[in-house]
């Protein structure tokens, strides 16, 4: 794998992305996606810092799972483009309904997970609340928290991860592809650089679109509105995510694309 590779798979992809009813689909995932993080995000409004940290990655992990059966579809459209077939949408959809449906039950085990990480930090965070001995067991455990916080990240990088090495295996192999997807983790580790190369690659776009977007957001802040209340912070939120969601759209169609590429050069490479 070289530069030129990942040119010729990079711009490809690009090219391949900003189509008409790929760009509806897309938005409709993510519009879905989005009143998920809406609703969460509205509970989270007043609530306690437990409660707010649950209801801030339950939605991410929820949503990993709608966008791993989205890339699915989308990865078998792109695939069809490449090699020049006649394109039905809902063709591919009744040839990969039960692929998507099956794939995203892989996104459970890293919820269970993180409701377990959460549990658990109730746990400290009540010991924490213990009257006299409380403020001391905070400071002698709170390398807990630390490490259940930087655990909630670790599962969103994995998410991200699933999505970019999980979606094209299915999409290309079926239910097969769980093996092929273990596969590729064996041989990611044997090279980690042409991996964590090609995923940051896929990243760029959506990274750089979501802070432009949130830098939007921050400078266009209600501030000439008086006594603010929940139902105005819910609507606002909705009401803006609408545009946001639409600009987004075109990162994560080449998101997907590039991930279907770059699983068949890694392929290549391992061969």
């Amino acid at each position: 794998m070289n530069f030129s590779d990942i040119s010729h798979i990079f711009n490809r992809a690009w090219s391949k992305t900003f189509s008409k009813n790929k760009l509806l689909l897309m938005f409709g995932v993510l519009f879905f996606c989005g009143l998920l993080l809406v609703f969460f995000h509205s509970l989270a409004l007043g609530a306690g810092n437990w409660m707010k940290k649950s209801l801030t990655f339950l939605p991410v992990f929820l949503c990993a799972g709608v966008l791993l059966a989205a890339g699915i579809l989308l990865i078998r459209i792109y695939h069809d483009e490449i090699k020049e077939k006649p394109i039905s949408y809902k063709t591919v959809l009744g040839k990969s309904w039960e692929i998507m449906a099956g794939a995203s039950y892989f996104s459970v085990p890293i919820i269970l997970v993180y409701l377990l990480l959460w549990m658990i930090l109730g746990v400290f965070l009540l010991f924490e609340q213990l009257p006299g001995i409380g403020p001391v067991f905070g400071v002698l455990l709170a390398f807990g928290p630390f490490l259940i916080n930087l655990a909630a990240i670790l599962l969103c990088i994995a998410n991200v991860a699933m999505l970019f090495f999980g979606a094209p295996a299915f999409a290309l192999k079926g239910f097969s592809g769980s093996d092929v997807f273990r596969n590729i983790l064996v041989k990611f580790k044997k090279d980690i650089f042409s991996g964590v190369v090609l995923g940051l690659i896929s990243v760029i776009p959506f990274v750089a679109g979501f802070i432009i977007l949130m830098m939007a957001v921050f400078m266009s802040g209600p501030e000439c509105v008086p006594n603010k209340t929940q139902l105005f912070f819910t609507v606002r939120r909705f009401i803006l995510m609408i545009p946001f969601v639409a600009l987004l759209s075109p990162t994560v169609i080449f998101f997907f694309n590039f991930a279907a590429e770059s699983h068949v050069l890694l392929m290549k490479k391992s061969k």
